[in-house]
């Protein structure tokens, strides 16, 4: 993947899927956010206030307040403390949150998704994962149980591994020294048509998307299932198109917080499955169709969308006229700008 008209397989068909998914969704080209924030050889930070978002913002309550590129489509990214630390075709970059480059270092192709613990970084591939130091020193690996896997996502838990399988539809359990555990497999069935197979851990809990069926699952540590919410509709609060959501994470007080493409959005919903609130809709996110990967840090929403990483804050004009503003819960999203 040296040239960036190449793309891998996990790309391919989220792109074509989101296509599918969007119809006749006439959203702002996925270009357009390159073009917005990345000045034509530019792949480091931007300064805030030369930002000039061509959208209406009115829909969400949340503004942009930094942005930066890195050299690499993003293939996802994870927090460790004030790092971001992206996992790109060959390449983990390590950032500060300004978009300074701090390390990088060389691993395998096809790199599916990145978890922290500490100070190791796991790196999930089709079919095996393996753990670096942040130093980019190689501590340990494992292949899959399975010959046939094609792993999507994963999500760590105290002394577990949680991946997602797209090829063979259930959640493989493993100690985080790559002992495997168990199948998970949904009492509804996983139909996941492509790869939307999100999986995170929080406060006791596995939330995966059974993007099929439009819906979000619960399971607990021992595998136990524990109810799912969701319905497909596209209107805000349901999930569109073929296979939605495709990412998910959390907020320390455990909403759950999900990434949609076809049209892209990213909402909040609580523990409980009810929804709050969309917090960033395609305008705020730039268009396309292709789903944004998320993560939240305290007030801050940090979204990836191709070869960029951006900032959102809370903004309480903006959120003025949104659900967001009317939410009684003490969202730690809505501490930031007032």
């Amino acid at each position: 993947m040296n040239s960036e008209k190449d793309i891998s397989r996990k790309q391919f068909i989220r792109t074509v899927g989101s296509v599918v998914a969007g119809g006749s969704i006439l959203g702002i080209s996925g270009a357009l956010l390159y073009r917005t924030f990345i000045r034509p050889g530019q792949d480091g930070p931007i300064e805030s206030g030369s930002l000039q978002m061509k959208s209406n913002n009115s829909q969400s309550p949340y503004r942009l307040v930094s942005s930066f590129g890195i050299p690499e489509w993003v293939e996802s990214f994870e927090l460790i403390g004030d790092k971001l630390v992206v996992a790109a075709a060959n390449n983990i970059f390590i950032y500060d949150h300004s978009g300074r480059l701090l390390n990088n270092f060389a691993v395998g192709s096809h790199v599916r998704d990145i978890a922290v613990e500490g100070d190791m970084i796991y790196l999930l591939f089709p079919t095996r994962i393996e753990v670096y130091s942040a130093d980019g020193e190689w501590v340990r690996d494992w292949e899959a149980c399975s010959d046939q896997s094609d792993y999507c996502s994963f999500a760590l838990a105290p002394g577990s591994v949680f991946v997602s399988d797209a090829a063979n539809k259930n959640i493989c359990k493993y100690t985080n020294e790559g002992n495997f555990v168990k199948f998970i497999n949904s009492p509804n069935g996983f139909v996941i048509p492509s790869y939307s197979f999100g999986v995170t851990y929080t406060d006791g809990i596995i939330h995966c998307s059974n993007s099929g069926r439009h819906q979000i699952e619960k399971y607990s540590l021992d595998g136990e299932y524990l109810g799912a919410f969701g319905k497909a509709g596209g209107a805000a609060g349901l999930f569109c198109g073929c296979c939605n959501p495709v990412y998910l994470t959390h907020t320390p007080t455990g909403e759950i917080i999900t990434s949609e493409k076809g049209n892209p959005r990213i909402s909040c919903y609580g523990s409980d499955g009810q929804f709050r609130s969309v917090l960033l809709d395609h305008n705020a996110l730039g268009g396309g169709t292709v789903a944004y990967n998320i993560k939240v840090l305290d007030d801050k929403i940090f979204v990836a969308g191709k070869k960029i990483i951006s900032t959102f804050q809370y903004d309480k004009t903006l959120a003025a006229s949104t659900a967001c503003s009317g939410c009684a819960v003490n969202c730690p999203l809505r501490k930031g700008i007032i």
